[in-house]
């Protein structure tokens, strides 16, 4: 008897299934439900569904094609004249089509929700970021560019570009780059080298220079920094303090480049289907925004908006890398059980799942906090918003971009030898998920922001956990005694030299965001508790694991362990008397 080829019997198992994205996501469902007036969260039921159910079709298939074919450029045509002509993918374009339609920019200005519309749009983009091949990238800096265009900039701009970069007309729809980035520095935008020229009475400036990295090269304007330059002296003022932000759209009336030229589309680990590139100024016309010398300070606002836009992308990355690892789980037989029915598998998925729930509360916590300091009706309210959304802003970045990564990871191995195939989908979400840790400033320079206004905001991040865990029980305790040593903490802090602060930064930096994620689990626990939601058993788990013990919250904060010397002794080698035995 001729047995059949065993190639022709197929993989013995079902794969993991993606349900709606939305519906199947409990825990997004209970944080809404905590954080949006029950009116509000019933009117937004059937839209999130929508999209839930989009995310996993037609949105999904268009996040495959523009990953599958990343943008070209094309710099000379064939009679050698400099054209710089940058394609992208089908998928990529009907992406731009489908943000402006669902109003994944829009929904935060139109504000039907009043101060809680950012939950809503923020709902969206969590729902449906992991299916976009990174399109959430532009949307970010289109999104901080309109809040600073209507916060600071003139008339016209609103007029032409303001309701370009809300609108729900794929037609009419605008996205904004946002170029810092330059050769001499990253986040230390201090060495900008691209210098701006008055040319006229009538507000025109020409920029030019070299902007190391522009993601989104195939949008329709930008927001960048440049130096001011005195003619009368051709001198201008150095470091940060002489920068001055401008506006300028990159094509001129016949859809050329004006004033840009592309070197080289970057070749990146992730992001694939983003185009980002190397690009050098000349003569670019713009329109400053906001005042003369102040552009740091000017796109502050935008960074407050493209930071939570990281913390999404990192979580939502986490949220479809789980998902697939809990459906494999529940599909996959090993050993006569299936992983779901095994005790150490179920144990990974777990911790998976605390790191998930922490990267999601705390994102939309600052989501939250982000609505009430634009609208909410009280001006007392949007002062203490605006107050928390300094800290909260660089803490959030920090710790859930840097941690979400190993917990994609670790959902990734959960997959086995599949999770490692492209085919299943998390290797994607891997990539694309570490880039959140680099953007709008690494998780060192995070560190370092919340070290320089930590002791002015100490206040207002004291009462917000402590009003947070007032009804929590054991966890609350737990959190309580958390902020006690943070704050005893700080006071030695303020007694260090520089080097012993910075060198710290990062620690600080985690327990204080832990800890608030710790107060903010057992307040939503509570609140979930009281409603009877279907979520509630989960998240008092989540709660009282996450506040399981002091040390799990601020880790170790002595200051007694190792010296700035001994760090330099283990990286460079350097010899030094504390190194000796």
């Amino acid at each position: 008897m001729e047995l059949p080829a065993t190639a022709d019997r197929g993989f013995q198992f079902r794969p993991p299934v993606l349900k709606n994205q939305y519906t199947d996501d409990l825990a997004l469902q209970g944080i809404l439900s905590h954080y949006l007036p029950h009116e509000h969260f019933e009117h937004v039921q059937a839209d999130l569904s929508n999209l839930g159910h989009r995310a996993i079709t037609d949105i999904l298939a268009m996040g495959d094609n523009a990953e599958q074919h990343p943008p070209t450029l094309t710099q000379y045509d064939h009679w050698c004249r400099r054209i710089d002509k940058l394609e992208t993918s089908e998928g990529w374009r009907a992406l731009k089509g489908v943000s402006a339609i669902e109003g994944l920019v829009a929904i935060g200005y139109e504000r039907p929700l009043g101060e809680f519309s950012r939950i809503y749009q923020f709902a969206k983009l969590y729902v449906a970021s992991p299916s976009m091949a990174m399109f959430p990238c532009p949307l970010a800096m289109t999104d901080g560019a309109a809040r600073c265009v209507e916060l600071f900039g003139t008339q016209g701009m609103k007029q032409r570009a303001l309701s370009r970069l809300i609108s729900r007309d794929p037609a009419v729809f605008w996205t904004s780059g946002q170029w810092m980035t330059e050769r001499p520095g990253g986040s230390d935008v201090g060495g900008t080298e691209t210098q701006a020229v008055r040319v006229g009475e009538d507000g025109r400036w020409h920029m030019s220079g070299f902007k190391w990295f522009s993601s989104a090269t195939d949008s329709d304007m930008t927001l960048l920094l440049a130096r001011t330059v005195n003619p009368a002296s051709n001198t201008s003022i150095q470091g940060s303090k002489g920068l001055s932000l401008f506006y300028s759209e990159l094509r001129n009336a016949d859809g050329n480049l004006d004033g840009i030229r592309v070197h080289r589309l970057k070749n990146k680990l992730g992001t694939k289907a983003l185009p980002t590139a190397e690009l050098e100024l000349y003569n670019l016309p713009g329109t400053m925004v906001g005042k003369e010398n102040r552009g740091v300070a000017t796109i502050s606002v935008v960074l407050n908006v493209t930071r939570i836009y990281s913390a999404m992308g990192a979580t939502s990355n986490l949220r479809r890398a789980f998902a697939i690892a809990k459906s494999y789980a529940e599909n996959r037989t090993v050993f006569g059980k299936l992983l779901s029915e095994q005790p150490l598998h179920s144990s990974t998925l777990a911790e998976v799942a605390m790191t998930l729930r922490g990267c999601t509360i705390f994102l939309f916590y600052a989501v939250k906090v982000l609505g009430e300091s634009e609208c909410a009706p009280d001006e007392e309210r949007r002062k203490r918003a605006a107050a928390m959304l300094r800290l909260t802003t660089p803490l959030l970045k920090m710790w859930v971009c840097h941690e979400a990564v190993p917990a994609i990871s670790e959902a990734l191995e959960a997959c086995g030898g599949q999770g490692y195939m492209e085919e299943t989908g998390v290797a994607r979400q891997l990539r694309d998920a570490q880039v959140n840790a680099i953007w709008e400033g690494t998780t060192n320079v995070q560190a370092l922001d919340v070290l320089k206004i930590v002791q002015g905001a100490f206040g207002v991040y004291a009462s917000t956990v402590a009003e947070s865990v007032k009804e929590g029980g054991k966890s609350a305790k737990v959190v309580e005694q958390g902020l006690r040593r943070i704050e005893d903490v700080l006071k030695m802090v303020s007694k260090w030299d520089r080097l012993q602060r910075e060198a710290r930064a990062r620690q600080i930096g985690f327990a204080m965001a832990r800890t608030l994620i710790g107060a903010l689990l057992v307040d939503h626990a509570v609140a979930l508790e009281t409603t009877n939601h279907v979520d509630a058993a989960a998240s008092r788990v989540c709660a009282n694991r996450w506040c399981c013990d002091v040390t799990s919250l601020v880790g170790r904060l002595d200051t007694a362990d190792h010296g700035v010397e001994d760090d330099e002794v283990l990286v460079y080698g350097k010899p030094v008397s504390s190194a000796k035995l």
